[in-house]
């Protein structure tokens, strides 16, 4: 059975960021829930090209994380990334991807907030 309308509408943002990293864009949402609960919600964006003349798309996944998980998350996170950097040294950031022209005006992606790294975010 179909749910109404106002059920499947997603929850509320009452924060946001973006984080641009090379041709993905991640949106770390914070949401309201209808117990007022709030939740994280991260997406990644991935610009995918059209095919001929079709209109390039966007390939979106999300993960919802909730509260209890944060610190759990967050150890298991900064875990694997010291791993990374214990086995590769240090990382160096991803030059910054400019869209081209025709791209910038596209309005189903909103320009990132010019903000280093999502790791900054869970420290």
């Amino acid at each position: 059975m179909e749910k109404p309308q106002e059920e499947r509408r997603e929850q509320e943002i009452v924060y946001s960021r973006s984080v641009k990293a090379g041709k993905r864009i991640y949106y770390l949402d914070v949401r309201k829930a209808r117990n007022n609960d709030l939740y994280l919600c991260i997406t990644e964006s991935k610009r995918r090209q059209g095919e001929g003349e079709e209109a390039p798309s966007f390939e979106k996944h999300k993960v919802f994380l909730y509260k209890e998980d944060f610190a759990h998350f967050t150890e298991g996170l900064e875990d694997v990334i010291a791993y990374v950097k214990s086995q590769l040294g240090e990382i160096e950031e991803r030059p910054e991807w400019t869209p081209e022209p025709a791209q910038a005006d596209d309005a189903s992606e909103e320009a990132p907030e010019k903000k280093k790294g999502l790791f900054g975010l869970f420290k």
